[in-house]
């Protein structure tokens, strides 16, 4: 017999969560205050740092972690007691831009190996359209032995959160579900609608659930990347984009995106998805692509910015040494996935610059690990020649524009990706500076 709602309600079934990273522990937590709930990650660490009460991603308040009734396990035995297990695994892409599905597969394996007769497996994790059910089903039905649609059902409810934003939670976003028959659907319609009050889309089918979520990143992408692109030809005649985006946002229907580094789990990231399906289907998805390559050239552009703005101050350029201000993919969050300051600090190396990044909220390990790079205490960046403020953290947007601009010996220049500050303040200070 499947899982049913009133089941978990009455908690005689239990929901296994698998994944609790930035996606899967809110959901963990939001869900456990009415349902039975197993958190399951593969790593030990990330579960005994949970049991301890702490969450290094920031989404989850120690106190609603110390007070969520959530059972942490890094033992893929346990997904067995579990009648629905959601997978909340990451998806990135490879050095090639190529989907890397490892994660997804991997975790498939694992619940396939353990999932119980009667259960429903549904995927959260962002794919191209039709992975859930050529990638991720044919896995489950190997590893289980079981038939799917017979002793087993799917579904899929793709993840909206949105990292470091305390506004729109999950309980707060509409939820889009499917199911892989209407009566598992219905199910999943019932479960998340008891901890979304912001309601729930029923998609017609799994497939159109996995298109729209990876529409809604790819959308994001193509207007932040017209937006850079404004920005590179307003540099070109001289005038400021921030005025120019001003003045245009007085119109009732301009859509106020601002340019910048596009990085992160999912903006950066969803279009190959939907780029790589189209391609395989024999399509060619211009626009898209010609998106991603403005948003991917754009650190390369900042850097050779601030090597001009150093030549013009009559700075040496080989050794000069620039103070980058915040490493992780956006303002108040330690994330540091695919984060593209990374491109910044590459190309200025090309040039012979020694960059000092400091981030007061990523993880300096983390740093050092994925990306090599050393972040620095703040009292080293002191006699920078330049400085460039790559992230709007709430600890630069409090140092202000003056106490910013100190970081650097003579000649104060100041490079604000972000538009934090007013190029008029900068001017009365004889600071050099210029905004993206």
């Amino acid at each position: 017999m499947m899982v049913t709602y009133e089941s978990l309600l009455q908690r005689a079934d239990k929901i296994a969560v698998v994944g609790l990273g930035y996606v899967g522990l809110p959901l963990a937590v939001h869900l456990s205050r009415h349902f039975d709930v197993i958190g399951y990650d593969q790593s030990t660490d990330r579960i005994e740092e949970l049991k301890s009460g702490c969450d290094r991603t920031l989404e989850v308040s120690d106190s609603e972690l110390k007070s969520a009734a959530i059972e942490f396990t890094a033992d893929p035995g346990m997904l067995s007691r579990c009648r629905l297990i959601i997978v909340a695994v990451p998806t990135p892409i490879d050095e090639y831009r190529i989907p890397d599905l490892g994660p997804l597969r991997s975790a498939s394996t694992t619940v396939g190996a353990h999932m119980s007769k009667g259960t429903c497996i549904v995927f959260e994790s962002t794919v191209y359209p039709g992975a859930t059910e050529e990638v991720c089903l044919p896995i489950l039905t190997r590893e289980s032995g079981l038939q799917p649609g017979i002793d087993f059902t799917l579904g899929y409810s793709p993840e909206r959160i949105n990292p470091g934003d305390k506004v729109h939670t999950l309980e707060n976003i509409t939820k889009v579900v499917s199911g892989s028959d209407d009566s598992t659907a219905d199910f999943l319609v019932k479960v998340y609608g008891q901890v979304v009050t912001a309601g729930i889309h029923r998609a017609s089918c799994i497939k159109v659930a996995e298109a729209a979520k990876v529409i809604e990143n790819t959308q994001r992408d193509l207007n932040i990347a017209l937006m850079n692109e404004l920005a590179l030809i307003f540099d070109k005649i001289g005038i400021d984009t921030g005025e120019v985006l001003e003045a245009a946002g007085t119109k009732w229907n301009f859509l106020p995106f601002q340019p910048g580094l596009v990085g992160g789990h999912c903006i950066g990231v969803d279009p190959y998805y939907l780029t790589f399906k189209a391609e395989s289907l024999g399509y060619h998805p211009e626009m898209i692509l010609a998106g991603r390559r403005i948003n991917d050239n754009m650190g390369k552009y900042i850097a050779e910015r601030t090597v001009k703005m150093l030549i013009s101050a009559c700075k040496q350029v080989c050794h000069a040494r620039v103070a980058i201000l915040g490493l992780t993919f956006k303002e108040n969050v330690p994330d540091l996935r695919n984060t593209r300051v990374v491109d910044i600090v590459n190309e200025l190396k090309e040039y012979g610059i020694c960059t000092l990044v400091h981030d007061p909220l990523a993880d300096p390990d983390e740093a050092k690990r994925i990306y090599g790079i050393e972040l620095q205490p703040v009292e080293t960046l002191a006699g920078a020649d330049a400085v460039i403020l790559a992230v709007k953290h709430r600890q630069y947007t409090d140092m202000g524009l003056s106490t910013i601009a100190g970081l650097c010996k003579t000649s104060p220049i100041v490079v604000d990706l972000k538009g934090l500050f007013n190029p008029a303040g900068a001017e009365h200070r004889n600071i050099t500076y210029w905004r993206l």
